[in-house]
């Protein structure tokens, strides 16, 4: 089978929660998980292949030992895995940051920009991000605003819900808020220019550290573009929503009332990421037997090969599909 669940990285960010653990099951014995990478080739945290004859691997050992192909067609354009899946905990503010766009990163980072996809998997009542600014500002009056800290007088606050998206291409300044728990799809990359922390100190007692320069560099001054939304669709047993599609990825809502059919051909893998629900994927016919199953629970993360072919989620449940298009 070309259907494998994978283990994730965890980071223990200054911010972060519990959630990722006491709710969503996950094995991590640090204090707080902010993070869990549930898709990730990237040397800052790689997932694991859980079970089958590649368990134990890492998601990028498992890709050069049978080939790129399980890749896809589409992801040839990528000199390296093109996309990196999270959860994210925020029980407090994180910073308020910005990341480059690919030829800034490639040139002073070695590795991809960052144009990433939040979706708002819960929140707390009254729950807010920042995303972008109020109106166009100057580059000087930018440099004012972080020396003398009043950058948040003229950023954008935008109120969420849960089910909410928001599209943040490379260079727009955003901060999810706390108490938001958020599914994030961006580019491979963990470049993050902080230009705001709050005053907060890091494990080591000191300011963590800022990166005003590389952002001045970077940080489009005006308001986040809007995207635009679109309605779900009724298609091969299940309700499918597109929340976002660039050239790194294009990401949907699923759901799912009792079976639905999909494809894995030869042009991408697929991601699934599970957010309600206990379902079963098999790359079989329907009603398969125990051993020809996946079983999946709330919170796992799933690749599935590029020309698995037909493959079936059984169950009702809710997922993140990800893939590559052109």
């Amino acid at each position: 089978m070309g259907i494998f669940k994978l283990e994730p990285a965890f980071k223990d960010y200054i911010w972060g929660g519990t959630r990722l653990r006491d709710e969503y099951g996950k094995n991590c014995d640090y204090d707080k998980v902010a993070e869990s990478w549930e898709l990730s080739c990237h040397k800052d945290g790689a997932s694991v292949i859980s079970g089958g004859e590649f368990d134990g691997l890492t998601l990028q050992e498992y890709i050069d030992k049978v080939g790129r192909q399980v890749l896809g067609t589409n992801c040839g354009k990528f000199e390296n895995f093109p996309i990196l899946i999270k959860l994210i905990d925020a029980k407090d503010n994180l910073s308020v940051q910005v990341h480059p766009d690919n030829d800034y990163a490639q040139r002073v980072e070695g590795e991809y920009g960052k144009t990433e996809m939040w979706y708002v998997v819960d929140c707390d009542e009254g729950a807010e991000l920042l995303y972008g600014f109020k109106h166009e500002i100057s580059k000087e009056e930018f440099a004012q605003r972080i020396a003398d800290n009043t950058l948040l007088e003229v950023t954008s606050n935008v109120p969420v819900n849960k089910g909410d998206v928001f599209f943040i291409k490379s260079g727009t300044l955003h901060a999810i808020g706390k108490g938001i728990l958020i599914a994030e799809i961006q580019q491979n990359s963990n470049t993050t220019y902080r230009i705001y922390d709050y005053g907060r100190v890091g494990k080591d007692g000191k300011p963590r550290e800022l990166h005003i320069e590389k952002a001045m560099d970077v940080t489009k001054l005006a308001p986040a573009e809007s995207y635009p939304d679109t309605p779900a669709v009724r298609e091969n047993g299940a309700e499918i929503k597109l929340l976002s599609k660039c050239e790194y990825f294009t990401t949907y809502k699923v759901d799912i009332e009792e079976r639905a059919e999909f494809c894995a051909d030869d042009s991408s893998f697929v991601s699934l990421l599970v957010l309600e629900g206990e379902p079963f994927v098999t790359d079989g016919e329907p009603e398969p037997t125990a051993d020809e199953a996946v079983a999946a629970k709330k919170g796992d993360s799933l690749f599935i090969s590029a020309g698995t072919g037909k493959f079936y989620v059984e169950g009702r449940c809710s997922l993140i599909l990800t893939r590559i298009d052109r």
